[in-house]
């Protein structure tokens, strides 16, 4: 039997139909994102029986910047970056470090933050200066973690202990000062369950020769050190982590973080700085050993959606790429979507799905 393009012996089918009836109880399954793909539509259509699986191909959209590619890793499509190329407004504000710092995020705003007053260009001693994000929280405190309680086959300190690791993945992967450096992020995919093949297929490939499907800046921000170092030691974020109980009784963890990173050039005296604006929207499954085989203190990967503001558009060296006024100057506007990277009013999947996937896109502010 074929799924998806994807070929099932008669006896694992047989095996999966008898579980799907029993109701999923029997020897712990690894995990693969791609079993974890459930399709809500076909869920509901009549005549499905319980526990339906369907794999969604590989697909992409035409143009050059915004895709979708429906990754054997991700139970959702991944969301590429639109592009800096023809960016408006590139600094609208004169915030300094005096600005009163926004509350966490405790859940989606209404709309976008509003325009700050215009002023001069980011500094070296002030390289968050006309962004709203000057108001934003440095480094993970600026990811709100919601209250813990008992919820699947964890109880309440349980799941307090998963929402920290959480934390610790994104500090890992978006955060750590020797991943922004460019070094491989060891810590954080330490995190990720090594029994999910799929997952580790992807991560091998995108390390050692990255491409379109397999891109380490879906999880990970790194720039390369020969070309750029950080203005100053701060990256801003926002950002909130929420949870619900999953497949299996799992601890189904969602986190959407925008991380602002300044960066200069990497060469002696320089001190332009310019920012790369990071979303990510990545779902974890901390899932129960009796039923998933995992290991102990990691979790699977459900999906990963990135979205890059000044980082590179249709490049695909496996490092953030961001563009200096030089750069820019003689760089033709882009011909996708128009977005506001500081805009967390709405998901991703909705921007992609609102927007125009043609072409690079145009950031009305960095």
């Amino acid at each position: 039997m074929s799924k998806g393009g994807a070929s099932i012996p008669d006896e694992e089918w047989e095996r999966f139909l008898r579980e799907a009836e029993a109701g999923g109880h029997g020897a712990p399954e690894e995990p693969s994102a791609r079993a974890r793909m459930v399709t809500q539509r076909l869920q509901e259509e009549p005549g499905r029986p319980e526990g339906w699986r369907t794999y969604t191909p590989p697909r992409r959209r035409g143009g050059k910047g915004w895709a979708a590619l429906g990754l054997a890793a991700a139970v959702a499509v991944v969301v590429m970056a639109v592009g800096p190329w023809g960016v408006t407004d590139w600094f609208d504000g004169g915030d300094g470090p005096a600005a009163t710092p926004l509350a966490a995020e405790s859940e989606r705003p209404t709309g976008p933050p509003g325009q700050v007053a215009a002023g001069r260009a980011p500094t070296l001693d002030e390289p968050f200066r006309g962004s709203p994000a000057a108001r934003w929280s440095d480094g993970t405190a600026g990811i709100h973690l919601p209250e813990a309680r008992a919820t699947g086959w964890m109880n309440r300190a349980e799941v307090a202990e998963a929402l920290a690791k959480t934390r610790d993945f994104l500090a890992a992967s978006s955060l750590d000062p020797a991943v922004l450096r460019g070094e491989r992020p060891d810590r954080a995919i330490a995190l990720i369950n090594p029994h999910q093949s799929d997952v580790r297929g992807f991560l091998d490939k995108a390390f050692r020769a990255p491409d379109r499907e397999n891109d380490p800046l879906l999880l990970f921000s790194r720039f390369r050190s020969s070309d750029v170092r950080p203005a100053g030691d701060v990256v801003k974020t926002r950002g909130r982590v929420t949870f619900r109980e999953g497949e299996r009784g799992a601890v189904e963890v969602s986190t959407d973080v925008t991380y602002v990173y300044p960066v200069v050039r990497a060469a002696r005296g320089s001190s332009e700085v310019a920012r790369t604006i990071v979303r990510r929207e990545v779902v974890m499954s901390w899932d129960d050993p009796a039923k998933i085989v995992t290991e102990p203190g990691t979790f699977s990967l459900v999906s990963y959606k990135v979205d890059t503001t000044n980082g590179g558009c249709d490049t695909y060296t496996g490092y953030l790429t961001p563009a200096f006024l030089a750069e820019r100057a003689v760089a033709e506007a882009g011909d996708g979507a128009v977005v506001d990277p500081y805009d967390r009013s709405t998901s991703m999947e909705e921007r992609m799905r609102a927007g125009d996937d043609e072409g690079c896109g145009t950031a009305t502010r960095s």
